[in-house]
């Protein structure tokens, strides 16, 4: 019988009967620029977000709303869809994320108001859903066979470099490019259009490829022997994506409001300064044990935090500057050793199941949160918001690393005693 792994989606690969005749090469390269590029996508709004507040006179409220309603549908579409890849194959699953995308980016080119910015967030949610289960199997099934374990860690990567990118770019073209709240997206149309012509030339890679359309959602179970440690380390979860989707909804409005400038790179800047703190760490701790890694991802959560909390006291945007990337040091280290903690809590059949799980709570994470904040900011202004998000951060961070080091404690004594 062949062997059988799950990638970190819960879709199956079997490496073992591919082994001789997996398409390698370019193939891998066009599936790493498809993820980088929907997470560039994702993150680009975040920089336009003042220029809509601004335009449309939108608040707080309502641009954590739009925020929110992405990461909804991320999840419906990833639970829906994720195991799509296995019967359909990867590069038709792939091509029809990559259209939807492009029609969220018209959408998005077109917008005039609140509505068509909805209908973009959520069509661009759904394809970054669909294609996650498919980019996901496909890495490590191409990865080059002289570096095997060089799909997990584009996995593990290219969305921060995705998200950092995009912030930046995105940040460059409303500061200096005419029109950015439509070039943007309609470059982003070309590069996707590239990648589909790449999508489409790549061979197929999946062991079952040619099926029927067969939705078959992703069920939700934690095993009860597991169900413990799972709380333990989801609430490392829950802090990691909160602090994410508080810095992608408003990160780049505090900035401005800090620095007390009207130049929109800067808010670009700060989405981009969070996500390369936290890749560099994934790249820097790749091969440490998985609870270690969560250990000091939340020490430098909890440091960031801090700062974060200093800089708004002391009102210092040098200060924010320097909090913001020992904070995405930290969210990086952080969801990397939770997520790799987590992902061995159950046997491979059932792992889908479980990393569904793990999925819910991120998303909640990243949306719950971000929405209250929006609101609370309508009531008590953006400063005394992020104040108070940032300490009630800290506290689950600091139950998060008791709980972690008290989980980490007693693995060890139970290795011991094997």
């Amino acid at each position: 019988m062949a062997d059988t792994s799950e990638t970190t989606t819960g879709v199956t690969v079997r490496p073992a009967a591919h082994a001789a005749s997996a398409p390698r090469g370019s193939g891998f390269w066009v599936v790493g620029a498809v993820l980088v590029l929907l997470m560039l996508s994702s993150s680009v709004p975040s920089a336009l977000y003042v220029l809509y507040q601004q335009e449309w006179g939108l608040s707080s409220g309502t641009i954590t709303v739009v925020f929110a309603l992405y990461a909804v549908t991320v999840l419906a579409g990833l639970l829906l869809f994720g195991s799509l890849s296995d019967t359909l194959g990867r590069r038709p699953v792939l091509g029809g994320a990559l259209v939807l995308a492009m029609v969220s980016m018209v959408l998005f080119a077109g917008a005039q108001g609140l509505g068509l910015l909805l209908a973009a967030r959520a069509v661009q949610g759904l394809a970054v859903g669909l294609a996650t289960g498919a980019m996901g199997a496909a890495l490590l099934e191409l990865s080059p066979a002289s570096r095997p374990a060089l799909g997990a860690q584009v996995n593990s990567a290219g969305p921060t470099v995705g998200i950092g990118l995009g912030g930046i770019g995105a940040g460059l073209l409303v500061q200096f490019a005419p029109a950015p709240t439509v070039l943007s997206y309609l470059l982003l149309v070309g590069a996707f259009a590239v990648t589909l012509v790449g999508v489409v030339r790549m061979r197929e890679s999946a062991p079952g490829a040619g099926g029927r359309f067969r939705v078959v959602p992703h069920r939700i179970r934690v095993p009860a022997d597991a169900r413990g440690r799972f709380a333990v380390l989801v609430l490392t979860i829950v802090a990691v994506w909160s602090v994410g989707g508080f810095y992608l909804s408003l990160g780049p409005h505090l900035a401005l409001s800090l620095l007390e400038s009207t130049n929109y790179l800067v808010g670009g800047a700060t989405v981009a300064l969070l996500a390369g703190a936290a890749t560099a760490a994934q790249l820097m701790l790749g091969r440490t044990e998985a609870l270690r890694t969560a250990v000091l991802g939340l020490l430098g959560l909890l440091a960031g935090l801090g700062l974060v909390l200093l800089a708004l006291g002391i009102r210092s945007a040098a200060v924010f500057l320097v909090a913001t990337a020992v904070l995405g040091s930290g969210w990086g280290a952080a969801f990397l050793g939770s997520f790799r903690a987590l992902s061995t809590l159950a046997q491979p059949a059932h792992r889908g199941e479980l990393t569904a799980a793990v999925y819910v709570f991120a998303y909640l994470a990243m949306s719950v949160p971000a929405v209250l904040a929006g609101m609370l900011t309508n009531i008590h202004g953006l400063h005394r918001t992020s104040v108070g998000f940032m300490a009630a951060v800290a506290g689950v961070c600091a139950l998060a690393l008791l709980a972690t080091l008290r989980l980490a404690a007693r693995t060890r004594a139970e290795g011991s005693a094997a």
